[in-house]
């Protein structure tokens, strides 16, 4: 069966958003229903809202590229991170629209790769939608790890502790040491990946990252949440205690709290053979 998935990105950030879009909307195990624009800040944007933007702009980039009519299928999210108050924007309300139609039997699966607070925002306005939703989300570091300090977490603190907080079915995949292995150059990408619009368009975004060389590698952190949605064998999960979130982005855990699945590894060969084999056939 497939399952219904909606993509929260922050798509103009690094050059894996990219890769994991493009891999959802090729893969026919996933029904995407909706695409959501998050807001990131770093040197490639003015702020927050720029972030989100720019992330717009760039999914509705991809989807040109792919033929795709962007007709109530993207959407603008945060201008802010969460902080005393949820955000609402077109995104936030389209996900809480498309929650309430889905149940505990038939979730709706929210693939989230970057900050998330239209996640957070979603579920703090509309707490029922809690037992319809299961979120996969790429962020943080695994609970062993000596710090849980990394881009997605510590840029959107408030709405990263509402994850662990709430009670949402919540799948982590942890950055370091799991979704780093992940790592792949240029060389690769045009051997396996043939010569579509597409993929050429991929490909160009790595050797811009890489500067044209040839032996430089990057992490494509994101398509490990597709892979969780597309085959789990390939992403196992541990069920753990939800880790307390301290704002000196350090865990602390209470064996009282409810459970969550925490993904432990990950089988890169076969995540990017599935990614290659479904680009090539463009």
């Amino acid at each position: 069966m497939k399952i219904d998935v909606v993509l929260d990105t922050d798509t103009y950030n690094e050059v894996d958003d990219q890769f994991a879009l493009v891999y959802a909307i090729l893969s026919e195990e996933i029904n995407l229903l909706a695409v959501y624009a998050a807001p990131f800040h770093n040197e490639k944007s003015s702020g927050p809202e720029d972030g989100m933007i720019k992330s717009y702009n760039e999914i509705c980039r991809l989807l040109e590229l792919l033929n795709i009519k962007n007709d109530g299928f993207a959407f603008k999210g945060a201008r802010r991170f969460l902080e005393d108050n949820p955000c609402d924007n077109d995104a936030v309300r389209d996900l809480i629209k498309k929650a309430k139609e889905h149940s505990t039997d038939n979730p709706l699966y929210i693939a989230a790769i970057g900050a998330p607070t239209n996640v957070a925002s979603a579920i703090l306005l509309a707490p029922e939608i809690i037992q319809n939703i299961k979120v996969v989300w790429l962020g943080g570091n695994e609970i062993s790890y000596p710090y849980a300090r990394e881009f997605n977490l510590k840029q959107d603190f408030y709405a990263s502790k509402t994850l662990f907080d709430s009670g949402v079915s919540l799948v982590q995949i942890p950055c370091q040491k799991v979704a780093s292995l992940l790592s792949v150059g240029v060389p690769e990408l045009k051997a396996c990946m043939g010569n579509s619009t597409i993929a050429m368009a991929l490909i160009d975004l790595v050797n811009k990252e890489v500067s044209g060389n040839l032996s430089e590698t990057r992490v494509i952190w994101d398509i490990a949440v597709i892979a969780y949605l597309i085959n789990k064998d390939w992403v196992p999960t541990n069920w753990v205690h939800s880790p307390i979130l301290h704002d000196t982005f350090l865990y602390s855990v209470d064996k009282r709290r409810h459970l969550i699945e925490i993904v432990y590894k990950l089988k890169r060969n076969e995540i990017f053979a599935d990614l290659y084999k479904k680009i090539s056939l463009i």
